[in-house]
């Protein structure tokens, strides 16, 4: 882990790369998902996620969360101007639960053709298995790799001669200590409590449906597999393997089938062999679209994530046995919870806590390992802690207040607001 106290550590501790990924569905000005194939002129940074009909705006490394999410909004921007323009103007729907379904056919798969037809292949196999339904929830990854100048600072401290064996080991016992901890990102960003009925019962479009989650994607009902991963973080061709052996014994076809909320993610594209031959960055994958910013993520939580991921770089964490991994899961789910009070957290030592109760004594950990970091860190870790100590102040709350009734209708209007901001009408 890192050497945080070290005087040649300390200084470099917060810097670093952030890269957001945020997935949004194209509607039309009903409600309904736009049937309209994708056009945003091959620019690299625009794609299309699992449905033609699902914008995906991948920002460039930035150097700090405000350039991250002004460089978001930037690619939003782009988004928005272009479907104001089409000749039936469409809009971004803002939240991570969809709109109105009226079917499979309404999630149309993204089409790639030539060299690139094997990702519509991909998707195919993954409607097959999951059912389109799920691919139609939307999120935001973020990216985050730590600066070199203090990887390269810690290392000198280690007494080691292979820097790439360094990097890769502490990414990967930063990803087990995600494992134990992460399911507080969960709780914080969580931002998707209310959905349309016609996502659990077809063609039953209008009914407002709540079912005591904060985060629908994140808890029972989103994304998982048909298992509780249990991965080796022994090291990063440990690692590696350890998702091989799924691929090989037939429960997942594909390295990127493996839904966790973290990945550790390799230098050029997602490969296992890739990560063997080194690791580049850490994705968290369980961060909601936050309909109550323009952005659809608060800097704050880029900030929160950032500081989680250097804590937990810096602190030395349980090892995880099968079981433990087994119980990680289901902390990530409990964490999707709409009432934190109610459902417990089960740490590797045995002790249990609620989500509340657990989730402030990490943020108390992090405010001590913080405590010479000025006032933005300390404001951004009690802005966090306000959500624990009063639950009205979390997303879902707010968002099950205002668009709990008449959740598509006043989301629509949502939508319309969003898009004035960033075409100026």
């Amino acid at each position: 882990m890192l050497h945080a106290r070290h005087d040649s550590v300390r200084p470099h501790l917060l810097e670093g790369g952030f890269g957001l990924e945020k997935e949004s569905l194209r509607i039309d000005g009903g409600g309904f998902l736009a049937h309209t194939p994708a056009d945003f002129a091959d620019d690299v940074h625009i794609v299309r996620d699992f449905s033609e009909n699902q914008v995906e705006v991948n920002t460039p490394v930035c150097p700090t969360p405000a350039e991250a999410v002004q460089s978001l909004e930037h690619y939003n921007g782009l988004v928005q101007q272009a479907i104001a323009n089409l000749p039936e103007r469409e809009l971004l729907w803002p939240f991570s639960n969809p709109p109105y379904i009226l079917g499979e056919k309404d999630i149309p798969i993204a089409q790639y053709f030539g060299a690139d037809a094997d990702k519509t292949a991909y998707r195919e196999y993954l409607s097959d298995r999951y059912g389109r339904y799920k691919m139609a929830f939307s999120g935001i990854h973020v990216n985050y790799s730590l600066g070199e100048e203090l990887l390269r600072a810690d290392f000198a401290l280690t007494g080691g001669d292979d820097f790439n064996a360094y990097r890769d080991n502490l990414y990967v016992r930063l990803a087990e200590n995600c494992v134990t901890w992460g399911w507080i990102l969960t709780a914080v960003m969580a931002a998707s409590p209310v959905m349309d009925s016609s996502f659990v019962e077809k063609g039953k479009i209008g009914g407002d449906l709540f079912q005591g989650l904060a985060t629908v994607r994140c808890s029972e009902l989103g994304y998982w597999n048909f298992f509780a991963p249990i991965l080796d973080y022994a090291d990063a061709t440990a690692y590696a393997d350890s998702i091989q052996r799924y691929i090989d014994n037939g429960m997942i076809r594909y390295p990127s089938e493996l839904y966790y909320p973290i990945r550790l993610k390799n230098f050029g594209p997602y490969s296992l062999e890739g990560l063997k031959e080194g690791i580049s960055h850490i994705e968290l994958r369980m961060v909601d679209l936050n309909p109550l910013v323009r952005a659809g993520i608060d800097e704050r939580d880029v900030l929160f994530s950032q500081l989680f991921l250097v804590w937990a770089a810096s602190t030395e964490g349980p090892r995880l046995a099968a079981k433990d991994q087994v119980q990680a899961v289901q902390n990530f789910k409990n964490a999707a919870h709409y009432d934190l009070k109610t459902v417990k957290i089960v740490m590797p030592d045995g002790s249990a806590h609620s989500v509340v109760k657990a989730a402030k004594k990490i943020i108390d950990a992090m405010e001590e390992f913080y405590d010479d970091f000025g006032e933005s860190v300390r404001e951004c870790l009690a802005f966090q802690r306000r959500k624990f100590d009063e639950p009205e102040t979390r997303y879902a709350w707010k968002i099950r207040e205002v668009f709990g009734q008449g959740f598509v209708a006043r989301g629509l209007q949502l939508a319309r607001q969003r898009q004035r901001e960033y075409v100026g009408e």
